[in-house]
C-alpha cells in the first residue's frame, strides 16, 4: 500500500521524489541562512561554473566513452547549481528569509558599519541558530514548490528567478515588514534622496535608525547610464562565451563567482549574472536567424543592457524603501525571459533562450 502511495505523481512527480526533494530543501535553505544568502549565491557560481567547465570538455572530448554523454555536467549544473544544494531558489531563498527574521529577532547581531535595514545584509552570515536554520529550510522548500509550480503551470519564464522574487516578497508579508517601504523621494522611482543623504522619517517625525530615505541596492551601481553601460559590456563578453563554447551559463557563473570579492568587501565591483545571463540568450536568440557572430554579439549587448535597466527599476521600486532583500536581478530575469517566451511561442523569436518551451 505504502509503495503504491509513493507513486502517486504531486506537481509532476512521485510522492516519494517529491519527499526527498523537500528534505533536500529543507537542508539546502539552511545552509543558505546559515551561510548567509549572497555567499551561498556565489557557491551557486562555483558549482555552475564547474559543471558547465565539464560540459564543454565533454562535447570536446565526445568522441571518449567515458561517461554518458552530458550526464556528468547536467548533474553537477542542473542537479547540484541550480538543484537543492545551491539553487537560489532554495539557498539563496533560505539566507534572504532567514535575514528578514534574524533583524526582527536578534537585532543586536546586526554587523558594524552597516548602514541599512539589517534585514538587507544577505552577506552575512547568520550561523548556526537552530530557529534561524528553520526559517532558511522552510523557505528553502517554498522556493523549490514555488518552482516546481510555475514549471508545472508552463509559465513561460524563468521558474527560478520567480521563486527567488517571490520568496523574497513573501517573507517580507510573513515577518511584519511593508511589501513596498516608505517612499522616501518625489516618486517610488526618485533616489534623489540618497544623493542628497537625507534621512529617513519615522512614523513619530523622528529620524528612523539613522537609515537613509531611499537606499539603493548597489550605491555604486544605479545611475541609469552605468547600470545600461555595464549590462552591454557583460552581455557582450557573455554572447562571446556562448558563441566559443556553446554554455548558456558559463557567463552567468563567472559573474556569480565575481561577487566573492563584492562579499569580501572590495568597494564598486558589479553585479553583472542577471546581464551575462541574458546576454548568452540575446545571442543565441539572432545566431540561428542571421548567422552573423558579430550581430549576435551586438544583440547580446543590447539584451545585457536592458536587463541591467529593467533590475534597476526594480530596485527603485522593491528595494530602495524597503526593510529587506528583494533581488533586483531575479526580477529582471523573470521579466525579460517572460517577454522572450511569450514572443516565442507567438512565433516572433526562433527559440526560446534556455527554457524547455
Amino acid at each position: 500500500m505504502l509503495d503504491l502511495l509513493l507513486q502517486i505523481p504531486v506537481l509532476g512527480l512521485e510522492l516519494d521524489r517529491l519527499v526527498v526533494l523537500v528534505i533536500a530543501a529543507l537542508a539546502g535553505g539552511a545552509f543558505g541562512a546559515a551561510l548567509g544568502a549572497l555567499p551561498a549565491f556565489i557557491f551557486t557560481g562555483f558549482v555552475v561554473f564547474l559543471g558547465e567547465g565539464l560540459a564543454i570538455l565533454q562535447r570536446e572530448v565526445s568522441g571518449l566513452d567515458i561517461v554518458p554523454q552530458g550526464e556528468l555536467a547536467t548533474g553537477v549544473t542542473g542537479v547540484i547549481g541550480f538543484g537543492m544544494v545551491t539553487g537560489p531558489h532554495v539557498s539563496f531563498a533560505g539566507g534572504v528569509a532567514a535575514a528578514a527574521y534574524a533583524a526582527k529577532k536578534y537585532p543586536e547581531m546586526e554587523p558594524d558599519g552597516w548602514g541599512y535595514h539589517f534585514g538587507k545584509n544577505i552577506g552575512f552570515a547568520l550561523g548556526p541558530k537552530p530557529d534561524i536554520l528553520a526559517v532558511g529550510a522552510i523557505f528553502g522548500v517554498l522556493g523549490m514548490l514555488v518552482t516546481r509550480v510555475v514549471g508545472g503551470i508552463g509559465l513561460p519564464t524563468d521558474a527560478i528567478a520567480v521563486s527567488v522574487a517571490a520568496t523574497a516578497i513573501i517573507a517580507r508579508i510573513a515577518f511584519g515588514y511593508s511589501v513596498i517601504g516608505q517612499v522616501g523621494g518625489k516618486n517610488i522611482l526618485d533616489m534623489s534622496p540618497f544623493e542628497r543623504e537625507e534621512p529617513r522619517v519615522a512614523a513619530d517625525g523622528g529620524t528612523a535608525e539613522g537609515r537613509l530615505a531611499t537606499e539603493p541596492w548597489l550605491p555604486h551601481q544605479y545611475e541609469w547610464s552605468e547600470v545600461a553601460a555595464i549590462g552591454v559590456v557583460a552581455g557582450i563578453l557573455s554572447g562571446y562565451i556562448w558563441l566559443e563554447t556553446g554554455s548558456i551559463f558559463m557567463g552567468y557563473a563567472i559573474s556569480a563567482l565575481s561577487l566573492l570579492f563584492l562579499n569580501l568587501g572590495v568597494e564598486r565591483i558589479p553585479v553583472t549574472h542577471h546581464m551575462t545571463l541574458l546576454g548568452s540568450v540575446g545571442a543565441l536568440l539572432v545566431m540561428p536567424a542571421l548567422g552573423s557572430p558579430a550581430v549576435a554579439l551586438l544583440a547580446a549587448g543590447a539584451l545585457g543592457g536592458i536587463t541591467g535597466v529593467v533590475a534597476e527599476v526594480s530596485q527603485r521600486v522593491f528595494y530602495s524603501h524597503g526593510a529587506t532583500h528583494v533581488d533586483p536581478p531575479a526580477i529582471s530575469i523573470a521579466a525579460v525571459m517572460l517577454v522572450i517566451g511569450v514572443l516565442y511561442l507567438l512565433g516572433l523569436l526562433p527559440n526560446a533562450g534556455y527554457l524547455g518551451l
